[in-house]
């Protein structure tokens, strides 16, 4: 019987190759939307894969995922920091701002701003200066990607990456690009800028509240997931492990 089948099947060389031609073509398209979709969900956590320093991220309880940001009170900090079980914790900004490029045109970017103190946060790869940089004045690093892209000068023979001494505004104060760093893609396609804590919220409009995110550091003695419970039942704020955030 299994000598038929196979004459069956090579027997009309036409409908064999077909047959050859059509898996081929469906598991290439199986492969090909996996990894569009596989790519599709590592965006959704990259920022949190590339801030590798803390294991608990402390939020508002109704944030829903890492773009949905429930600013909190400054004094929230000082409440985490009391935990029992906490080796350290800080400040994070996380929003949008304005950047008025040369030429005077205008783009949306992500704001990152780190613990002015530790630079808690920064950045995963410095491409181009020193982080330490980022405590000059006026001192933002810039995506590479949206230094070549989105934040790039028009020119006659093309367009002119942003590079490490220029300048732009954001939100009508200058920022001075201190340095070039890579970060995960996220699902927001807008160029990513890092700075510190007190810069970011003296660059963005003035509001009650600005702090995005606590990062926390467990203790080495303390399971993450037990000073986790201890955060959530003394503040009343969400906390998350680093790897529950990333799933």
């Amino acid at each position: 019987m299994l000598l038929i089948a196979l004459k069956m099947l090579v027997g009309d060389k036409t409908k064999y190759i077909g047959i050859l031609l059509g898996l081929c073509f469906a598991s290439f398209i199986i492969t090909q939307q996996s990894a569009i979709l596989v790519g599709i969900v590592k965006r959704t956590f990259g920022f949190i894969t590339d801030t590798s320093q803390p294991n608990i991220w402390v939020m508002d309880p109704t944030a829903q995922y890492i773009d949905d940001i429930k600013a909190l009170k400054d004094t929230d900090l000082y409440r985490v920091r009391s935990v029992r079980g906490v080796e350290w914790a800080v400040p994070l900004y996380k929003g949008t701002i304005q950047a008025r490029l040369h030429n005077g045109t205008y783009q949306t970017c992500i704001l990152i701003g780190i613990d002015d103190a530790t630079l808690i946060g920064q950045p995963p790869i410095i491409l181009e200066g020193n982080i330490m940089d980022l405590r000059q004045p006026d001192a933002v690093f810039v995506s590479d990607v949206g230094a070549r892209t989105k934040l790039a000068s028009p020119s006659k023979t093309g367009s002119i990456p942003l590079k490490v001494g220029d300048t732009m505004e954001l939100n009508d104060h200058r920022a001075y690009v201190a340095g070039i760093c890579r970060v995960s893609r996220t699902s927001q396609s807008q160029p990513v800028i890092y700075t510190t804590y007190g810069r970011a919220t003296s660059f963005v409009p003035s509001q009650r509240k600005l702090l995005s995110f606590i990062l926390v550091k467990s203790n080495s003695n303390e399971p993450a997931e037990v000073v986790k419970e201890r955060i959530m039942a003394q503040t009343g704020l969400a906390a998350y492990t680093a790897a529950y955030s990333a799933q």
